[in-house]
């Protein structure tokens, strides 16, 4: 309830820039990245590679991120367009009045503290994500009986 209503206040004061507060996150993060791949894109800002995927997808269609050609064809790497470029620096001032909407209503020692433990979380989270990603779960041999018969 409370990560809605702080995405609803972020989300209203983007509304002008044509951004989500989503979409600006990611286009923040590549442009300081200068260019990012999907795994850095899913490392850095803890989304997972579905979603993330689903939302590069929409910021290419709207002409705000491209490819980037890589040597591994395997790998899908991003960057900003011009327009993208446009539309987060419209984008950066009016995040900046809701974080200072958020600092008035909170106070900066509350803020503070809060953005500490929020980090904390973010940074289990993500590595647990690289812990389990090469992690799969193994089948019991039962199981890998049943799978095979069911096959014949």
């Amino acid at each position: 309830m409370v990560t809605r209503a702080m995405t609803q206040l972020y989300d209203d004061v983007l509304r002008p820039s044509g951004l989500r507060v989503t979409q600006f996150s990611i286009l923040a993060t590549i442009a300081r990245m200068g260019e990012a791949n999907l795994r850095q894109l899913t490392d850095t800002l803890a989304l997972d590679q579905t979603t993330l995927t689903r939302s590069l997808n929409l910021l290419e269609r709207a002409g705000v991120t491209e490819r980037v050609p890589h040597p591994d064809g395997r790998i899908k790497a991003m960057r900003l367009t011009s327009k993208g470029r446009r539309a987060l620096e419209v984008a950066r001032p009016l995040w900046a009045q809701a974080q200072e909407k958020v600092l008035r209503e909170w106070g900066a020692k509350a803020w503070a503290d809060t953005q500490r433990r929020l980090t904390h979380l973010l940074g289990v989270a993500v590595q647990r994500r690289r812990l389990n990603r090469g992690r799969r779960p193994k089948q019991s041999s039962g199981a890998t009986r049943r799978s095979s018969q069911m096959a014949v």
